[in-house]
């Protein structure tokens, strides 16, 4: 399965907890102004790439703590970041997945043919909400608007609501 990717980080430590290696994917609806990574939101540019490669490259990595799936927005391509998702999470890693989506955009919209639930099933930690210039903080974790959430996905898919936690 092939990937659309803007590029990647081997070692990150502002995309989460810990050291991460985080996949930038290609493509973002949202256009959110003074967005960090306007880069990424043509659906036809970046680079295609193989998920074995990926998962070739995090296991080359005995430092991670875990993966971030950043962007763009992942779950323009949740399907295969699913697939991808479940062999990093049987390597013992966690998943972080960044969003302009809310949970319960995500939650209310999953459906078939989008597989939002498949990425939400292998997300360990969402931070959701469209980044808000306006409400841009420096003094949040991970997160660059005070609109955005750091939500427990795990618990939240459970509940069928969001339940946020600290990072």
């Amino acid at each position: 399965m092939e990937l659309r990717i803007a590029g990647t980080v081997n070692d990150s430590i502002v995309d989460g907890p810990g050291i991460r290696f985080t996949i930038f994917t290609q493509g973002c609806p949202h256009n959110c102004e003074g967005c960090h990574n306007p880069q990424t939101h043509a659906f036809d540019g970046g680079e295609m790439v193989d998920i074995s490669v990926l998962l070739e490259k995090i296991k080359g990595n005995p430092l991670l703590d875990g993966v971030t799936f950043s962007g763009g927005e992942p779950f323009c391509q949740a399907h295969v970041l699913a697939e991808l998702g479940r062999e990093i999470k049987a390597l013992g890693l966690n998943i972080v997945t960044y969003t302009g989506y809310t949970f319960e955009q995500l939650w209310n919209g999953k459906n078939d043919s989008n597989h939002w639930d498949e990425l939400l099933s292998v997300t360990d930690y969402l931070i959701d909400g469209p980044f808000i210039q306006a409400q841009r903080d420096w003094e949040i974790k991970f997160r660059g608007s005070s609109n955005q959430r750091y939500i427990d996905c795990q618990a939240s898919v459970k509940e069928g609501k969001a339940i946020e936690c600290d990072p």
